[in-house]
């Protein structure tokens, strides 16, 4: 897709979104360019919400204002490196991931407020019962697609069918090492691995994320199919240092991170998937 189409998609895709979802929004902006992660160059970000909070005695979209900011350079970089990559699925993904980050600022919605929603909602998934399948991305961000909720880590992959069924085994970043996981015998929509033999006090969990299109996700929305929810735990194997262990993840005191209120961004790395490779 070139720069073109990639404006004339990104703005057919905003006018689909309701009218109420986008106030406080002053409009959206497409940069040709290619936009890095500050801390991971292998990382580039795909969009950011660059927010702006007005006194006021209440919260509302007279009080907040945001832009929303598209990287055609970063898709393409991703594209190039992803033979499965659909630009309409990641455009789509990106414009309300970021949609999402101004409509919880406008309602003062925190990172601590976060931690308490995904410490609630792991309570309700160890009970058995309904919980929300991605509270797990509430936690704060200690790297990307890496999440601490208290004394809980989850460390997120997105996977397609086919890219899963390629791979033998897992393989991941945690406190300066690489570390491997056998692969489970099944993807399912997301799939909760505990890790286990980590040198960590923290509770850490690998979350593999089903890659869907698009259209399968307005097919199983409109079909009301539920997700297929896994768990299961393994054993890990150390593989060895990272060659720049600036990259993995900090044991940050449960708590603390860097989520800035004023602007969020969704990223991805040259792979494909979220999370440190």
């Amino acid at each position: 897709m070139d720069y073109e189409e990639f404006v004339e998609e990104a703005h057919r895709m905003w006018e689909e979104v309701p009218a109420s979802y986008r106030e406080g929004i002053d409009g959206m902006v497409v940069k040709r360019e290619a936009e890095t992660h500050p801390e991971h160059d292998d990382y580039y970000t795909m969009g950011m919400c660059f927010t702006e909070p007005y006194p006021s005695g209440y919260g509302g979209p007279d009080s907040t204002r945001s832009i929303l900011a598209l990287y055609y350079g970063s898709f393409a970089e991703i594209a190039k490196s992803d033979p499965d990559f659909s630009w309409e699925d990641e455009l789509w993904e990106t414009i309300t991931h970021e949609l999402r980050h101004h409509l919880e600022f406008m309602v003062e919605d925190d990172a601590l407020e976060g931690v308490d929603h995904a410490m609630e909602q792991s309570h309700r998934r160890s009970e058995g019962v309904d919980f929300d399948p991605w509270y797990f991305q509430s936690g704060i961000e200690i790297a990307p697609g890496v999440y601490r909720a208290e004394d809980e880590v989850y460390i997120e992959q997105r996977w397609s069918v086919k890219a899963f069924a390629q791979v033998e085994a897992l393989s991941f970043e945690w406190a300066g090492e690489r570390w491997s996981v056998p692969k489970p015998p099944h993807l399912g929509d997301i799939h909760y691995i505990w890790v286990l033999g980590l040198p960590s006090e923290e509770h850490v969990q690998l979350v593999l994320a089903r890659d869907l299109s698009f259209w399968d996700r307005i097919r199983r929305w409109a079909k009301r199919i539920p997700l297929e929810l896994l768990e299961s735990e393994v054993e890990a194997s150390r593989l060895g240092a990272v060659a720049d262990s600036s990259r993995a993840p900090e044991l940050e005191p449960p708590g603390h991170g860097s989520r800035p209120d004023h602007e969020s961004r969704n990223d991805r790395n040259a792979e494909g998937r979220g999370g440190v490779p």
